[in-house]
This record gives structure tokens, sequence and C-alpha cells, in this order.
């Protein structure tokens, strides 16, 4: 599976407007393909599984319960990650047992912006393995800036709590960070140590990155968690903005 290749995400809701809202708001995320009942869910499914499911739990004839059980319950679709979208009464009485395969729960009702912010976690993590499925070294992951940014390696890298070397290059600059359990708590880049080495990476729009995993530090020069850096380092970058148009 290539690293390049298109997410493929299947929306599912037998609501037309809510529909459409959806796959123009979740668009950025790839290539996004709608339906309007389970059924044909199910079908499109089987034909050309998807990369990530986001589907209303009470709907019409097949609803999305009986859509992930029957998903899950063939070897080539059992795998598919599900968003579900229902009411909070739904959600805490009949979906949390529900655990297996879906990997988040969204309360109506809810901002596309939100979804969004949830669903691409996910898609993030799917690059991720696509790059660990072809990586030329057991342990290592190599990429371009262009596919995967900066913000989604490290938000990555947290989620996932993954402890790692991640080297970043662009031209001659190079940015060593070490995350362990998904907090960054060491980075160089050149004479500069701690988040002084971090702040000028955020606004990398190209580049390579490469992502060694198990390698460590003993170098402790960053406090901040891995969310509050990247808060932090895109803080200053809006900054340095304002004062150049300034």
């Amino acid at each position: 599976m290539s690293a390049s290749k298109t997410i493929r995400v299947l929306v599912v809701d037998d609501n037309p407007p809510v529909r459409n809202l959806l796959v123009e708001g979740l668009s950025s995320l790839g290539e996004i393909v709608a339906v309007e009942d389970g059924t044909d869910a199910l079908l499109k499914a089987i034909e050309t599984p998807p990369d990530l499911i986001i589907a209303d739990y009470r709907m019409p004839g097949l609803d999305g319960r009986k859509l992930h059980e029957k998903l899950k319950s063939r070897e080539s679709t059992r795998n598919i990650p599900f968003i579900f979208l229902a009411s909070r009464g739904d959600i805490e009485e009949k979906l949390r047992p529900m655990v297996d395969g879906v990997e988040d729960f969204v309360a109506k009702p809810f901002f596309v912006k939100d979804l969004l912010r949830r669903a691409k976690v996910i898609v993030d993590r799917l690059k991720l393995e696509r790059l660990q499925q072809k990586a030329a070294r057991p342990g290592v992951i190599q990429g371009r800036l262009e596919e995967m940014g900066f913000a989604d390696l490290m938000q990555s890298l947290e989620m996932g709590q993954k402890s790692c070397k991640l080297t970043l290059r662009r031209a001659d600059e190079v940015c060593e960070m070490f995350f362990v359990g998904g907090q960054c708590r060491h980075a160089k880049m050149g004479a500069l140590e701690g988040e002084e080495a971090v702040y000028p990476i955020v606004n990398w729009a190209d580049g390579e990155f490469e992502i060694e995993f198990g390698v460590t530090t003993d170098k402790s020069t960053i406090d901040r968690s891995t969310t509050g850096l990247l808060m932090e380092s895109m803080k200053l970058l809006d900054e340095a903005n304002s004062q150049v148009e300034g």
C-alpha cells in the first residue's frame, strides 16, 4: 500500500443535508464517498474497503451497529476503523460496550470541525502505518513533509504514545527530536536545544522526516507536553507573521 495513496472515507447518513455537510466538511481528509443507508454502505465497503467509516447509528433498515457487526465478521473488512455519530443516550447505553474496532463516538449535535479534528487523528495514524509498511529498514519510517506535515507528525506520535527519534531535514538544516511515550523530551538543531530548536520547524512546508522507533536519550530539555509545545510554536509563528504584516 503506497503512502501517497489517497485516504478513502465512507460516510453513511440517511439525512441528505447532514450527508452533504459531512462530505464538504471532511473533504480535506481524502476521497469522501457518501451513501444514504447501511445496505449500500455494506456493498461498497465489501467491493472496495475504505480506510475509515463514519456512520450514523440510527438509520432505517441496516443501522450503523448492524453495519459494523457485518463488516467485523468479514476478513477483508474487519479492521476498518469506525466513527459513530449518535445521541449521548445511545452512546452510553448501547455503543460504549461495542468498542472492538470503534475508534470514536461523536455525540449529536456536533460541529463538523470537531468531527474533522477527531477523524484526522485516525487518518494521520493510517498514513504512518502505510509508511511503516513500506519502510526499507525495520523500525524506521521515512517520508516527506509535503505528505504529512510537522503538526500531524507531532500529534500522531503523541496520540500513539510513541518512543522514538524524529529527524527532520530541509536543505542543510537538520532537527532531531526525541520522544518518550509520545512526549517530546529533547530536541536539537545546530546550536539550538530544547524548545528553541523546535520553534523554527513549525513553518516548514517541505523537507524530509525519519522516525526511528525505540531510540531514546537521557537528555531532558523540554518540559511542555507535545501538544503544549506545538501550540506554543504556532503561537510564536502567528506573532512573527503579525509583526511582519504590521
